[in-house]
This record gives structure tokens, sequence and C-alpha cells, in this order.
């Protein structure tokens, strides 16, 4: 058998022309084992119309696996020639000849170095939708961040609306003068809270002391 893949030519004809010179060669060695078995049959019957012959079927059987040695022997030769000319004059295709669905690379033809520098703009052009995508990927986060400080400064804007209304409330308009006067007091408060703890330090000691 051909070792040549002919993959061009399984491309046209759907299989391999060696697999088709195989299922031949198998179909012809089949019916000549049928065509023996045959053969053997009949001269058994032969021999058995004749009382007197001391052919047996035993020898009959010998003889028969012996011509069909001989003759499968012939047929592998004879096979050989017919599957050399098969393969170079019925199932080829000739190395000039182009398939339809092929034509395209008739039209655009490419050389390996041309074909190389198209696989590496390829390569480039995977790298910035890449590069592309994860920054989209980056803004959309970016853009979902914003959305939530945006909401936290809204929160502060109308906590700062109502801290204003208030103090319209209790007659100051300014805001400004409103954080002035909390800070004062503040202060305020915090030098009675000393001067509490301080008393109350003092006591304590005297308590300790009676």
């Amino acid at each position: 058998m051909s070792v040549n893949p002919m993959a061009y030519e399984a491309q046209f004809f759907g299989f391999t022309p060696q697999t088709c010179m195989l299922r031949i060669y198998i179909a012809f060695q089949d019916y000549l084992f049928e065509t023996m078995l045959v053969v053997e049959s009949v001269i058994l019957k032969k021999v058995a119309g004749f009382p007197n012959c001391k052919i047996s079927p035993f020898q009959v059987r010998k003889s028969t696996e012996k011509f069909l040695l001989f003759m499968k022997e012939h047929f592998d030769k004879l096979f050989s020639k017919m599957e050399e000319v098969l393969l170079q004059l019925v199932l080829n295709i000739p190395a000039n000849v182009l398939l339809p669905e092929d034509k395209v690379h008739e039209q655009f033809s490419y050389s390996k170095e041309q074909f190389q520098a198209l696989q590496d703009e390829i390569s480039q052009l995977q790298q910035q939708y890449r590069a592309e995508a994860s920054a989209g990927q980056a803004l959309r986060a970016e853009l979902e961040e914003q959305k939530v400080v945006r909401a936290e400064l809204e929160k502060i804007v109308q906590w700062f609306d109502g801290l204003e209304n208030i103090c319209r409330e209790h007659g100051t308009s300014n805001l400004k003068e409103s954080f002035v006067f909390l800070t004062e007091n503040s202060k305020k408060l915090q030098d009675v809270l000393k001067d509490v703890e301080e008393k109350s330090k003092k006591i304590k000691k005297q308590d300790q002391l009676l």
C-alpha cells in the first residue's frame, strides 16, 4: 500500500485513495476465498460419487489450501501493479490542478514572510483588544465607584441643608456663624467638664484624709 498521505485527494473524494484500494483488496480477497470454498465443495461431491476413489476430504482440503496460497501470491502481485496504476492515473490530482474551493488561494497568495507578518499583526491586534477591554473594565469600575461617592456627597449636602434649616429656626442665618457658635460652646463645655473633674478629685482626696 502507498504511504503517501494524498491529503488533497482525500479533500476532493471525501476518502483517502489508500482506503479505497484497501477495500477493493479485501473485497477481491474475500471473493477468492469464497470461490475456493465453492470449488472445494464441488470436488468433494465429485469424489463422493466415485466409491472406489481413494482421495480423502483431508487431501482435498490440503490441496485447496495449497491452490489458494498460489492464487493469493499471484493476486497480490497483480493487485500491487493495479494499485500503482490507479493511484497514479485515476485517484491522483495533478500538482497543477486547484480545487474550486481553493481558488481563493490562487487569487490571494501570500509568501511565508507575508503570512508571518499577518500573524504578527493579528497578535498585536489581539493584545490591543485585551488592553482596551481591560481599560474599559477599569473605567466601568471607576464609574461605579464615582456613583457611590456621588451618593455619599448627596447625603452630606442633604445633611448640611438640614443643619442650615435648623440654624435658621434658631435665629442663625449664617452657617459659618453657627459653626463658630457651636465651637465656642463646645470649648466652654470642655472647660466646665475639666473644672468639675478637678473639683471631684479634690473632694475625693479630702474624704480619704478624713
